[in-house]
């Protein structure tokens, strides 16, 4: 899904670093063609640094076992992210905490503010719906550009459905329904806040727009 978005946040990421050494257009098409066209893979391509100098790798790994649904719990320590926009730096530190609160019962850690307003998961976009309107966090808060995200707003405006940004508290969100998106599970429905709001489920919603976004997917 989205698969030249996930091209142009990998080089513009690149980009940022200033790394002249490589040639990461030319390593990203050569990863594309590694990837098996029958089977289930969850590939990764990563900026690496041997001896001062930069390395650009590829992981092929197997797809883990895809869910609907997680549980959420509010990460309460330090912001562990250096560089909040850019995916990867920070891979490490998101495990960590969300390895962190596995022990409540949760499979996804919030990260909120200094304010104390939802910004993301630790590998998960966040967006809400109020009645039909499908929210998400303020621009200003600065996250991974979420190319499952970015495509599910994209299909809305597409659908005439109203779209919103907004700054929220967890506590605002009591009675809604909150989704969690990354490339691998796609949209899945939080269906518990570890000592956090109450959260909704509106009938088939979900499942509707799984087969959306899945509509949209594209062999490579």
């Amino acid at each position: 899904l989205g698969l030249d978005l996930h091209r142009t946040r990998f080089l513009t990421s690149i980009a940022r670093e200033r790394y002249t050494q490589v040639d990461p257009e030319a390593f990203w098409d050569a990863a594309i063609a590694l990837i098996p066209r029958e089977g289930d893979w969850f590939p990764r391509v990563e900026l690496q640094s041997r001896a001062g100098a930069p390395l650009l790798v590829f992981r092929l790994r197997s797809a883990p076992e895809l869910t609907r649904s997680v549980v959420v719990a509010t990460w309460t320590g330090e912001d562990p992210r250096t560089v909040p926009g850019v995916k990867g730096p920070d891979l490490e530190a998101m495990i960590g905490v969300r390895t962190s609160v596995q022990a409540a019962g949760a499979g996804e850690a919030v990260i909120l503010s200094p304010d104390g307003y939802v910004v993301e998961g630790t590998s998960t976009a966040l967006l809400w719906w109020r009645g039909d309107i499908l929210c998400g966090p303020r621009d200003e808060f600065i996250r991974v550009d979420s190319v499952t995200a970015r495509s599910v707003l994209t299909l809305a405006a597409a659908l005439g459905v109203e779209t919103h940004r907004e700054a929220v508290t967890p506590a605002e969100l009591d009675g809604l329904e909150l989704w969690a998106l990354n490339a691998l599970h796609g949209i899945r429905i939080v269906r518990s806040w570890v000592g956090g709001p109450r959260l909704a489920e509106h009938p088939g919603r979900l499942s509707m727009w799984r087969a959306r976004l899945n509509a949209l997917r594209r062999a490579i």
